[in-house]
């Protein structure tokens, strides 16, 4: 036993005559403790704290923020920037959605990316969720002109959610228009079966089609359509083509303009179809516009519009349609409109 005690006195480095001083060996045990997992566990907790708590003492946004620098770059997203981006041969293809609606934006973006237009389409997002989601796979295809809430449900045409959403298009052409582009403007409940640029002929300022199942002759005069009975025409806005010339930013102001002077109310639940109607007869000694309302099928399918609600419908086969023609007509809303 005294000999196994006399053995660890011998080994205690302290006792050691060529060792280094206790104050030496002290610190080296210290450098090396910084390293040991106990301290390592401080350090790490000590950062969770302050990602925590530093960035609501003013700490600059970002250093812990878990905002991605590309929601950031997509909300500062400007129209002016995205129609320069998307725009092809000074043409941009655009509609306006809100995230209930993504299934109907995703049939009509197929459709189009069959004529191979998809380039120039550009979506102007109602709701921040629309517009990360579609940038998030495409890119510089969407963009948010505020004001626009975080989220948005499904509006019931006539609903003042519905007159709200729909009211904000002509602001959103009349810019377009003013950046120098054509523009075209689509519901996205619809698709295309064919390509219709070749067919936008003649230098017109507005292009649009017609609500009123009249069969007219391909050659149909360029005039505005009789009005109907409330002293209006039934021009549908589904569809829409404009040229950057005076006469088309006067029917966008015009139509801005009639917007404003018949709001939605309980009483008369407005929609923006008949402003632009009124906004067309209103100027139409001063604008020069194309009706589009028939196609023949002998010679190509130009374009198609199919509304996938009730009473919109798409027919089987070329044989069914009298005349080989398409009568180009929107879901029967009531000739209320």
């Amino acid at each position: 036993m005294s000999a196994l005690l006399h053995q660890r006195t011998i080994h205690n480095p302290l006792s050691d005559p060529y060792s280094k001083s206790p104050r030496s060996s002290s610190n080296s045990q210290r450098s090396f403790s910084v390293f040991s997992p106990v301290s390592l566990l401080v350090l790490l907790s000590l950062l969770v704290v302050l990602g925590v708590f530093l960035p609501w003492a003013g700490m600059p946004e970002g250093l812990f923020s878990l905002t991605k620098p590309s929601i950031t770059k997509w909300r500062d997203y400007t129209l002016a920037q995205a129609v320069s981006f998307v725009a092809k041969n000074g043409t941009v293809i655009v509609c306006a959605v809100s995230q209930p609606y993504l299934p109907f934006l995703n049939n009509w973006l197929i459709s189009i990316s069959r004529q191979k237009h998809q380039d120039k389409v550009l979506v102007i997002a109602e709701d921040y969720a629309t517009l990360y989601t579609i940038n998030e796979r495409w890119p510089g295809h969407a963009v948010l002109v505020p004001p626009a809430p975080d989220a948005q449900t499904a509006h019931k045409f006539g609903s003042q959610g519905f007159f709200n959403f729909t009211s904000r298009r002509p602001r959103h052409l009349l810019h377009i228009l003013e950046l120098g582009y054509n523009v075209m403007y689509n519901d996205v409940d619809m698709i295309w079966l064919a390509d219709p640029f070749p067919y936008l002929k003649g230098n017109h300022d507005v292009y649009f089609t017609d609500d009123m199942a009249q069969v007219k002759p391909l050659n149909h005069s360029h005039d505005l359509p009789p009005p109907g009975k409330k002293g209006r025409t039934y021009i549908c806005s589904c569809m829409i083509f404009l040229r950057p010339t005076n006469g088309a930013k006067l029917v966008m102001k015009k139509w801005i303009d009639e917007l404003q002077a018949q709001p939605w109310s309980k009483a008369k639940k407005a929609n923006d179809q008949p402003g632009f109607n009124w906004a067309l007869n209103k100027t139409a000694g001063e604008v020069c516009c194309l009706s589009i309302l028939f196609y023949c099928f002998s010679t190509l399918i130009l374009i198609l519009f199919d509304h996938f609600c009730p009473g919109g419908s798409l027919p089987a086969a070329p044989s069914s349609v009298s005349n080989w023609r398409i009568i180009l007509q929107e879901p029967d809303m009531g000739a209320g409109n």
